[in-house]
């Protein structure tokens, strides 16, 4: 028994460790396990905003040539109106290279819309209507450089990223990062008008003066676009991009996909043909299989659950006033899960929304993988958006929280968010204690079973001594013998005065008769013992090794 206890502690300690060593390991590792064969690429969560992968993204900046024509149609959708007319001019029509073309035969004096340009742009890349679209809104090519430089700058773009013109063309100083071109292109898609658009297969434009019966073309893009669905450039996620190729750049290519809910943005810049398609593909398809997405707002119960007061901008809240932004996203690695994401709530900061009090900003091994704004439930449902100049007192008229809920419904809540609001460390400590206490209970019940099998076990193995011991004769003779055996005990106790007495034991089985003794206790009479019994005694003493006494045979 001693030795199965022994077992029993070993294995617990085992238990335990392991549980231990589970519960505090690091993360999973950030997937890294992909390549391109371009000098510079990168894939992002068009969502959350986290890099997946990047090859000489950050630091290191390229030509674009025309995937900088997405920069250029989000800034024209930003100014203007899709039934607007936009008329080609001569600087239009000139300011291009010898070489670069004219794809749709445009002339100085044609007249389209704005939605026909962006299609000529996108689909087409043709660089007359990039140039006829700057005009058309900036007034002037030069302004409307400047006012590409300036979105790219308020998107997040380094310093490293620079545009000359909107065309892509040959500039000295036009250059960008292959992040910062996905975080262009991130916002360009977030664009509906410039995603539908960009997602057309083919487009046809009405009569110009070299073309009057119109002009039909289609998307340039192999991964969206293809005559064979069994092509190695094909990729039906991918629904939208651009194709981009100077002598000086390469081929580039941004490619925009969604797959299960999901979408991703892939660049590639310094590229060849046609391996370039098979990066991008590379890219996005490392990004689907590897990451997934979480809903902040049906998984985070920081802050805005339990009873701890929540204290920001020098104002303080309780949890049940605050509500996280629905709709917004982290990304994490297939096998990994919130809680080994790091959570930061930062101050206000740019554009954001007039309930927002703070930002819950997360990273993975110091990587960022989303945010969400942190606000305070619905006290200004139909107000526009703030920066954050406008901030007033969260103590004034227009900063005062909602009431908070009835005390009932805030102890429930507090109870129910008692395990989310604890640390991380907390959090793991109480699993492990809790671990430990089923393995207590596990093996208090194993003992019980081990007692009672044991038991029966002892109880069988009596029976099968008896049944051995009674196979030698009748009830009675046996009955007799056990008499006999246990006077012969006593007999030897008294023998050895100095030994306490062994105390005495009921037999359950009728006794033989014995006279009275007159003489009192102390004179009993024995019972005359044969040598025929002496020897069927011995006969049996192997049989009663190991027992007590003669109870264990008792009925």
């Amino acid at each position: 028994m001693k030795q199965k206890i022994r077992r029993l502690l070993c294995c617990i300690l085992i238990a335990s460790r392991l549980l231990t060593i589970t519960a505090f390991a690091d993360p999973p590792p950030w997937p890294s396990d992909t390549g391109i064969a371009a000098e510079s690429g990168v894939v992002i969560d068009a969502d959350s905003g986290a890099l997946l992968f990047g090859q000489n993204s950050i630091d290191t900046a390229y030509p674009p040539a025309s995937i900088t024509k997405i920069l250029t149609a989000l800034v024209v959708l930003e100014h203007c109106k899709l039934d607007e007319t936009v008329t080609f001019s001569e600087t239009a029509m000139n300011s291009v290279e010898a070489d670069s073309g004219n794809k749709l035969s445009l002339t100085a004096g044609d007249q389209l819309s704005v939605e026909d340009c962006l299609y000529s742009l996108l689909l087409f890349s043709v660089n007359q209507s990039a140039n006829a679209l700057a005009e058309h809104t900036a007034g002037s090519i030069p302004a409307f450089v400047d006012m590409m430089n300036e979105k790219a700058a308020e998107l997040g773009c380094s310093d490293k990223t620079h545009f000359d013109n909107p065309s892509g063309l040959n500039g000295d100083t036009q250059n960008v990062t292959a992040y910062d071109m996905a975080l262009i292109a991130q916002a360009a898609y977030n664009n509906a008008d410039l995603l539908r658009i960009s997602s057309s297969l083919n487009h046809r434009i009405e009569a110009t003066i070299n073309n009057p019966d119109g002009i039909s073309f289609r998307h340039e893009h192999r991964l969206v676009y293809t005559t064979d669905p069994g092509s190695e450039f094909y990729y039906p996620p991918a629904t939208a991009g651009k194709t981009g190729y100077l002598l000086k750049a390469g081929n580039t290519l941004v490619t925009y996909a969604e797959n299960d809910g999901r979408r991703l943005i892939s660049v590639i810049l310094k590229g060849s043909r046609p391996q370039y398609f098979i990066d991008g593909k590379t890219l996005l398809e490392f990004g689907f299989s590897r990451f997934k997405n979480i809903d902040i707002a049906e998984n985070e119960t920081r802050y805005v659950t339990g009873e701890s007061v929540v204290e920001l901008n020098g104002a303080s809240y309780q949890p049940s006033e605050l509500m996280i932004e629905p709709d917004q996203v982290i990304t994490l690695p297939s096998n990994a899960g919130i809680e080994d994401a790091t959570l930061t709530l930062k101050p206000l900061s740019g554009e954001y929304p007039a309930e927002a009090i703070g930002v819950l900003s997360y990273s993975y091994n110091d990587r960022f993988i989303g945010k969400a704004f942190l606000m305070i439930k619905n006290p200004f449902s139909d107000m526009p958006a703030t920066s954050a100049s406008d901030v007033g007192s969260p103590d004034s008229e227009d900063g005062q929280p909602s009431e908070p809920a009835d005390k009932e419904s805030q102890g429930k809540e507090g109870h129910a968010a008692f395990l989310s609001n604890l640390p991380r460390a907390g959090i793991i400590a109480l699993s492990l204690g809790l671990s430990v206490g089923i393995l207590l209970i596990f093996s208090a019940i194993w003992m019980i079973y081990s007692r009672k099998k044991e038991a029966q076990e002892l109880a069988a193995r009596r029976a099968l001594r008896r049944r051995r011991l009674q196979a030698h004769g009748e009830e009675a003779e046996f009955q007799r013998l056990m008499a006999l055996r246990k006077m012969k005990e006593a007999d030897a106790r008294r023998k050895r005065p100095d030994e306490p007495a062994r105390p005495k034991r009921s037999v359950k089985s009728k006794k033989p008769e014995m006279p009275d003794n007159p003489a009192g206790p102390e004179k009993s009479i024995k019972p005359r013992k044969t040598a025929e019994d002496a020897k069927i005694t011995d006969d049996f003493s192997e049989d009663f090794d190991g027992f007590e006494d003669f109870d264990d045979f008792s009925e």
